[in-house]
């Protein structure tokens, strides 16, 4: 077989560049498979290049964590463009829009090289151990793409338990084209596909890479542990939650892995988005100067005003912004990354121009302690309060803010809700609102010009693709568009 990747694949690829741990194929286009997967060190650089093309400008080099958090009240656009998520904000995209196409191809692109990949590893002439190895490296990224896929095109797993139309599920290799009519598969067939895959990797991941970087921007068995208890979280399914995240979350402080990676904490919340290659990194997208994500894609790019970022998304300080809350206390560090320029208030988490220093997280190991309290407190009996949920809450809080009291809420709602407010100060600008707003079947909030969203109304969740239903007759609009 001939790889023969269409030209949207190959964009998408040429749309990134390498990392500090060379996350660069060897271009292989027009390879054959005996070649491609020839030897270990050209079937390694082959799964490099499936996290090049994750880091991608559409999806973790910024662009997708910026399109979940604008359509929440967290920011307030300042540049009314339409090229960096202007009508994402504005609730008023249609199947053609950039962002739309544009994400829609990233992610399928990604998923085909997964494809392709898997496929090839399968024959390849390796050690047994080696090619495991590496094809769960490539399910992992194929479950992260698919799972960024359903929180914008598809209906909320808990909205029907999964009965409503997900994306369409490819898990063979397209090298040429040919016929493109597939059906979508409902929500459940997709979570079930990505748990699959996450299940399946995490067998046959290593425990360590045994460097700080590798451990940082390579999947390992932690990793495939964590996407499974944000998966879960997304799903409501509290009791899976509970028991992927008690295998690399303690029961008790110090809260650390015990086995593989030593996932844990830091001390110092600055110092998780100044140098990536530390133990709460469950997994990042590596970046520099000479390998930034690209103009207009970049974290840094959308939330700090000039030199340093575009000014496109300023913080929404009125009304329902959490710049605006204040149980988020004057003495909580995590404050310090607001600062005042222009008379408008910026997000610096990422602080570098284009964000061509500044990592791009995937999942902290902060998630994953919040992931579980959520999972704990709301499967706690009747109104209790479970003392492991708040245990955890407190951590997180207090990593950030020592001078606070320990929470003391006095039933379940009001816990799970200190939690709720808890992932949008710690998580904020990684790319959670969206998320965190349809899971729960809440309303998006009033921001600025922008009248609230309902779960019922259409805006809710984007439209498939125009590029995709002009060449897929089979495939499902959402509707409304």
């Amino acid at each position: 077989m001939k790889i023969k990747i269409s030209s949207f694949v190959l964009l998408a690829l040429l749309a990134v560049g390498c990392s500090k741990e060379k996350l660069n194929p060897i271009p292989q286009t027009q390879l054959s498979d005996a070649v491609a997967f020839s030897d270990s060190s050209r079937s390694v650089q082959q799964v490099f290049g499936l996290y090049s093309a994750l880091k991608s400008g559409q999806m973790y080099a910024g662009r997708y964590q910026v399109y979940q958090d604008v359509r929440g009240e967290e920011f307030i656009n300042r540049t009314n463009n339409a090229v960096t998520a202007w009508l994402t904000w504005q609730f008023n995209l249609t199947a053609s829009a950039n962002e739309v196409q544009g994400f829609w191809a990233a992610c399928y692109a990604t998923i085909n090289r997964c494809n392709v990949v898997i496929n090839g590893l399968a024959s390849a002439p390796l050690s047994a151990g080696l090619k495991r190895n590496l094809i769960a490296e490539a399910k992992v990224v194929r479950a992260t793409a698919y799972f960024m896929l359903m929180q914008l095109y598809a209906r909320p797993f808990t909205d029907g338990n999964g009965s409503k139309l997900g994306v369409i599920l490819k898990l063979t290799p397209e090298t040429s084209s040919g016929d493109q009519n597939q059906a979508r598969a409902t929500g459940a067939e997709t979570y079930a596909q990505i748990i699959k895959d996450l299940n399946e990797a995490e067998t046959d991941l290593p425990l360590t890479y045994g460097n700080a970087a590798a451990n940082t921007n390579r999947a390992h068995r932690n990793t495939a542990v964590a996407l499974k208890t944000r998966v879960y979280l997304n799903m409501g399914q509290w009791a899976n939650v509970i028991t992927e995240a008690n295998k690399i979350v303690p029961t008790a402080a110090p809260f650390r892995a015990a086995s593989g990676v030593a996932n844990e904490l830091i001390p110092n919340f600055a110092t998780i988005f100044t140098n990536y290659t530390n133990s709460e990194m469950i997994l990042s997208m590596p970046f520099t100067a000479l390998d930034p994500p690209g103009g207009q894609n970049g974290l840094g790019w959308y939330y700090n005003p000039g030199p340093n970022g575009g000014g496109e998304f300023a913080l929404n300080t009125t009304g329902a912004g959490i710049a605006a809350n204040t149980d988020w206390r004057a003495t909580d560090a995590r404050r310090s990354f607001l600062v005042v320029s222009g008379g408008q208030t910026w997000l610096s988490k990422f602080p570098n121009p284009n964000n061509a220093a500044d990592p791009s997280p995937v999942i902290r190991y902060a998630e994953v302690m919040l992931n579980l309290a959520e999972a704990l407190a709301r499967n706690a009996a009747g109104t209790s309060v479970d003392s492991r949920a708040l245990a955890l809450l407190n951590a997180v809080r207090k990593r950030s803010d020592a001078t606070i009291a320990d929470f003391a809420p006095a039933d379940k709602d009001a816990l799970v809700n200190l939690i709720l407010t808890e992932r949008r100060i710690e998580l904020l600008g990684e790319g959670f609102r969206t998320s965190d707003i349809t899971r729960t079947n809440a309303t998006f909030p009033a921001k600025g010009t922008v009248s609230l969203v309902a779960p019922a109304t259409d805006q809710y969740i984007w439209p498939i693709s125009i590029a995709e239903l002009l060449v897929n007759k089979a495939c499902q609009q959402n509707p409304g568009y």
